[in-house]
């Protein structure tokens, strides 16, 4: 184990103590961060990043099991080593139930300490709580994510644990946080990174073809199939399916896939043959998976499949910390940056950027910096163009996915004002049996009684 790769947070209000613990891991090779209390290490965290916390147990102010659970809820997947003395014993035992690592009662020995520091970093692995260094090897799998932020940092932990293992994943959160970005990187963290990556937009795809797109068909299944089909499933053979939209898959599809995800095995559309299959499943959405079970629009069982591990990613406005650091990376990487001779923003551009609410997250922020080196004239791009690049963000293209569910949402809202709010009626205009017409309105999260009496405008 190469220690200097490690950084340790020692915490404890007995300076003696801390000086000795301090020179016996520095002289081991460690890197080592020392603070005097609870909440000093909670400031330190964000920027020292440790892979390893060692605390006292009893100190004044927060203690030990306080501190371990501040950090527990900010980071799971950093271990906690506590020190205590022989009377609180009984307390360590019952925290290591809680989820601390370890516990050691002082006095004790050095080669003790260290064979427990040195299994707390080897279960987690080459794990960095920070931000490796470019270039490394470490950080080959996620070296497009471009961040400081600590809970990034924190999600970026728990990505790359959940690699080593074949579970299911769910990527929440807000469209454009980059949940595509993150699946590929835990497939490039993963033992099957050496194999294909492939993704699916389930919004985009017809319902009548969600099986066929997936599990595939043979030749002559149906009209216009000419040709036998592998499907995704087969075409990720030996790697990683990721599945967007997860929420907007067909109720009707559902439970094909939660079968083929148990027997691991599809069968292609009209084939009488099973075939066995081989990915790991990573799956994101935008929506509230809880309420459209709640609503019978997704299956508890495959949501619970699905979401072995689940990782959050933050919105934008909740990593602000990142806004400047992502802007500069895209602006380095446009060709007409260089081309213009636009080398950066001036300080009230970037006050602009970093005040600004970017609901459109981290694809908005792309735009923004694309609009900005198109126009600009100068080599520092003033805060006048990232105001007007902001305020026209909104008339921008939308994209073909986007722009069919906006006609979806406004085409069947108008139809039930036409109607009243009378299903039968709407669904009749639109040539749709009112099975597959209630499907739309679930999709689209429209209740026909929000249309009675309403008149047209």
């Amino acid at each position: 184990m190469e220690t200097e790769k490690y950084r340790i947070m020692i915490v404890d209000d007995d300076q003696s103590l801390l000086r000795l613990l301090t020179l016996r891991l520095s002289a081991t090779g460690y890197t080592v961060i020392a603070v005097e209390s609870g909440e000093q290490a909670l400031a330190q965290m964000p920027l020292s990043h440790p892979h390893l916390v060692i605390t006292d147990l009893q100190m004044d102010g927060m203690d030990g099991m306080t501190l371990f659970n501040q950090v527990h809820s900010r980071n799971p997947a950093l271990p906690v080593l506590i020190l205590t003395a022989h009377g609180t014993i009984p307390d360590a035992v019952e925290a290591t139930s809680r989820g601390v690592f370890s516990y050691l009662t002082k006095p004790f020995d050095s080669k003790v300490l260290l064979e427990h520091v040195a299994r707390a970093l080897k279960i987690t692995g080459e794990v960095a709580a920070g931000p490796p260094e470019s270039g490394s090897a470490t950080a080959v799998w996620r070296k497009d994510i471009i961040t400081r932020s600590p809970l990034m940092e924190n999600l970026l932990t728990q990505a790359q644990l959940v690699a080593e293992s074949d579970a299911s994943v769910l990527i929440q959160g807000k469209s454009g946080t980059g949940k595509e970005l993150f699946a590929h990187a835990i497939h490039k963290a993963s033992a099957r990174a050496d194999r294909k990556f492939v993704a699916l937009n389930c919004s985009a795809i017809p319902e009548s073809l969600f099986e066929s797109e997936l599990f595939g068909h043979v030749k002559g299944a149906f009209t216009g199939a000419t040709r036998d089909h592998p499907g995704m499933f087969r075409a990720a053979g030996g790697g990683t399916l990721f599945l967007d939209e997860i929420g907007d898959m067909p109720p009707g599809f559902q439970v094909k896939l939660l079968r083929a995800l148990q027997e691991r095995t599809i069968r292609p559309v009209g084939s009488t043959e099973s075939v066995p299959i081989d990915v790991r499943l990573i799956s994101a959405t935008h929506q509230d998976l809880e309420q459209a079970m709640r609503e019978e629009r997704f299956r508890e069982d495959l949501f619970y499949r699905l979401n072995v591990v689940i990782l959050e990613l933050p919105s934008l406005s909740e990593r602000r910390e990142d806004i400047s650091v992502l802007a500069t990376h895209f602006l380095n990487n446009f060709p007409d940056a260089e081309r213009r001779g636009v080398s950066g923003f001036s300080p009230e551009a970037l006050d602009v950027l970093l005040s600004a609410p970017w609901p459109g997250n981290v694809r908005q922020l792309y735009n923004v910096v694309e609009q900005t080196v198109a126009l600009s004239t100068t080599p520092l791009i003033p805060a006048s163009l990232v105001l007007r690049a902001l305020r026209s963000e909104s008339g921008d293209m939308p994209s073909f996915v986007e722009a069919r569910s906006q006609f979806e949402r406004d085409y069947l809202a108008r139809l039930l004002q036409i109607t009243n709010g009378n299903v039968t009626k709407a669904a009749r205009i639109a040539k749709r049996n009112r099975t597959e017409f209630y499907k739309l309105l679930h999709k689209h999260q429209l209740t026909p009684a929000q249309f009675k009496d309403a008149q047209i405008q």
